[in-house]
């Protein structure tokens, strides 16, 4: 179900949530060599070395999709493009932590650290969470989900007026190294209160 506030492409200048395009496989591919800056950063407890085999893979099934023009109802997981190239810098997910009980979290990458600490993420990922609370009305709360040392996400999250609810101390292993597991929440009439008129389209 998608109510009035989940249209897409979602547009949020300077850049643009929108649908997979052909000439994103080029600098997602990219992007998905391994070694990249990014990668450190977005859940590296998880990460296995990628094969070139795969790469070519994913992004196969990716061109399939774009050629078919077959994307979920609501999106799971889009392109951030800049406006004034359409160019991808970045993506915004969402998923399910328990579907039994309504209960997503959200997610964002930006590829390249020179788009860093500009405000490009707390813009996309502001517009994603109206977008998700939009699409899913039967949602009351959004989670983000990291780890203690990705500070970035955290410093986000804390922007966009999640609260930390819930911290795993030395959950996780990163180069041999313990981090705590971090939990964001931010409750739907904590977020209407703070940002009604800022994200999403107007009301």
């Amino acid at each position: 179900m998608c109510e009035e506030g989940c249209m897409l492409p979602i547009s949020c200048p300077p850049l643009t949530i929108r649908d997979w395009q052909l000439h994103d496989l080029a600098p997602y591919r990219r992007w998905l060599q391994p070694g990249q800056r990014w990668q450190s950063l977005d859940g590296p407890y998880y990460r296995t070395s990628t094969s070139h085999a795969q790469i070519d893979a994913k992004v196969d099934a990716l061109r399939e999709q774009i050629d078919e023009g077959q994307w979920p109802t609501p999106r799971t997981r889009m392109p951030i493009a800049y406006d004034a190239t359409d160019t991808l810098i970045g993506l915004v997910s969402w998923y399910w932590i328990s579907e039994e009980t309504d209960w997503p979290a959200v997610g964002i990458v930006l590829f390249d650290p020179a788009h860093w600490g500009r405000g490009l993420g707390y813009t996309a990922l502001g517009h994603w969470c109206a977008y998700v609370f939009g699409a899913l009305p039967q949602i009351v709360r959004l989670d983000i989900q990291t780890w203690s040392g990705n500070h970035g996400m955290m410093r986000l999250a804390t922007k966009l007026g999640f609260r930390e609810e819930g911290r795993f101390r030395k959950a996780r292993i990163v180069e041999g190294a313990y981090y705590d597991a971090m939990g964001y929440g931010i409750l739907r009439e904590e977020w209407d209160a703070r940002h009604a008129g800022v994200f999403g389209p107007p009301r």
